[in-house]
């Protein structure tokens, strides 16, 4: 593999499509900011934050990461079809864009699960859904095996216009809310709309989405929804969804023992990076939003009794609509009796 590596960048344009016209070519560029900030990242032996810069050293540059930004490799509904093909040995998959794809792992998108208390626990909460035999069995169908959870915060919402200071007010809106936080949303009477990330601020800013879910802030900021917003929910906090590290399975098993100990060795210090990167979006935009914009935040009432309309209800369903395909109730288990 050719050698490319940086440990600390803001970020940079990537071509996401090639035209010809008039006998010339135009290229289009999307700007990607820092990879530790970006859901779509897909590329050979890819991994997180400062993880090429310690793979390079502690194997004295014998095994080099090469990195793709964007959809420089494959579109984002179309990682684990790249996988499948052996097109690349590492990729961000986000569960919602591609369900039929990965139903089991729509688990972990379903509503109110017991996730957004402990960074610690979500993440070995998601790893033992990773490790439940019929996810490991799925992402075996496209040449995958699971690496690491991306670990994502707590979903919220940034709008544009008319803020819904009641939940009642999300009726007739037009939400980017994916998986069971779309399906909760749309149980307030809300419209769901499951765009790829890099489409939301376009679509906002033009007024074709009225509100758009992220994990909040840094993804929100990520993709410059900050930019045309006028509100934002602190607390509403429905649930989250599911972007893993996947491998691809062969290119892992032709790795010599030592360099699938390192990659799993590393682990942890790539999951301590997320967490600071997380808690530095937030120290950086709270302070700023809550002057700019108006903060929504619910009460307690309100907020149980969106959980009791959206939460079991939904999970319920989510189970009886995979129980032929899948024991969906026992992955479901595995978050919510996890101890």
């Amino acid at each position: 593999m050719s050698e490319r590596y940086r440990t600390h960048y803001d970020g940079e344009f990537v071509i996401v499509s090639n035209k010809i016209q008039g006998g010339k070519k135009y290229q289009e560029r999307e700007w990607i900011d820092n990879p530790i900030e970006n859901q779509h990242i897909s590329g050979r032996a890819v991994v997180i934050g400062h993880g090429p810069s310690r793979y390079h050293t502690k194997l004295h540059g014998k095994f080099n990461l090469k990195i793709f930004y964007g959809g420089q490799l494959a579109k984002s509904r179309e990682n684990w079809d790249g996988l499948k093909a052996n097109s690349f040995e590492m990729a961000t998959v986000c569960n919602f864009y591609h369900p039929k794809k990965n139903p089991a792992l729509m688990v972990l998108t379903l509503p109110f699960l017991p996730l957004g208390n402990s960074f610690e626990r979500d993440a070995k909460i998601r790893q033992a859904v990773y490790d439940h035999p019929i996810l490991k069995a799925e992402a075996a169908k496209f040449n995958g095996i699971y690496f690491m959870t991306s670990n994502l915060p707590q979903y919220e919402f940034m709008g544009k216009g008319k803020p819904p200071l009641k939940l009642t007010d999300f009726k007739g809106m037009r939400v980017r809310a994916g998986g069971g936080v779309g399906t909760a949303m749309v149980r307030l009477g809300a419209t769901k709309m499951s765009v790829p990330a890099p489409e939301t601020y376009t679509l906002i800013a033009r007024g074709a989405v009225d509100a758009v879910s992220f994990p909040f802030t840094y993804a929100h900021a990520a993709y410059k929804i900050n930019e045309v917003a006028d509100w934002y929910t602190a607390n509403l906090s429905p649930g989250t969804s599911d972007c893993p590290y996947v491998m691809n399975l062969k290119a892992y098993n032709k790795l010599p023992k030592q360099y699938q100990n390192l990659l799993n060795s590393l682990r942890g210090e790539a999951l301590n990076s997320l967490k600071a990167a997380y808690k530095k979006a937030d120290d950086k935009y709270l302070p700023i939003w809550k002057k700019k914009f108006k903060e929504i935040r619910y009460d307690k009432k309100t907020l149980d009794q969106f959980k009791s309309k959206a939460g079991k209800p939904i999970q319920d369903e989510w189970v009886a609509a995979n129980k032929d395909q899948f024991d969906a109730q026992a992955v479901l288990d595995v978050i919510l009796n996890y101890k």
